[in-house]
């Protein structure tokens, strides 16, 4: 599954592991995607959508 919201397309970061010596190793930062039906121009489709798009109301999630 793609980690990536189909709505504002935000995707995952790279940054570093940083551990008690201050050694660095690099990761992943996901954003937190969820796949749900949602409501675009008054058909429903099944989308990845990003909590932030949930939370400011661009879209609507179809019970």
């Amino acid at each position: 599954m793609a980690k990536q919201c189909d709505i504002c397309g935000k995707k995952p970061q790279v940054g570093h592991n940083i551990s008690h010596a201050h050694n660095l190793s690099k990761r992943r930062f996901y954003p937190n995607v969820h796949q749900m039906r949602i409501s675009i121009n008054g058909t429903v489709k099944k989308a990845r959508v990003c909590t932030r798009c949930l939370r400011t109301g661009k879209v609507q999630k179809v019970v």
